[in-house]
């Protein structure tokens, strides 16, 4: 339902932008990103949403005595996955903004 005083341009541009960020978040979703550490030891997959689908630890870096480094081995494979799938959303929502002419949004 179109707000009082709204033009039907500015309608067309939001639902033209609403179509875009459902696409956007498609496409996140469907982006699979993989990371590891430790040469492969251990492994994560991600979505660019994101959230994460697995994650895969080789047995022989599972040592007991030494917790702290497969601790360490996890965060960095995450971390990288992270910032792998900060890149892509910066990348869908340069898509998204791009072509907007939108009053008080566009400079």
């Amino acid at each position: 339902m179109a707000q009082r005083g709204m033009n039907p341009d500015m309608m067309k541009q939001i639902q033209a932008l609403q179509g875009k960020i459902a696409k956007a978040q498609q496409a996140m979703e469907e982006k699979t990103i993989e990371a590891s550490s430790g040469g492969g030891a251990v492994a994560v997959v991600m979505n660019a949403l994101p959230k994460l689908k697995s994650i895969t630890i080789q047995p022989e870096v599972v040592d007991s005595s030494d917790v702290e480094m497969l601790q360490d081995l996890v965060l960095t494979a995450i971390n990288e996955a992270l910032e792998q799938a900060r890149a892509v959303q910066m990348q869908q929502l340069a898509g998204v903004a791009g072509g907007l002419n939108i009053p008080g949004l566009t400079g």
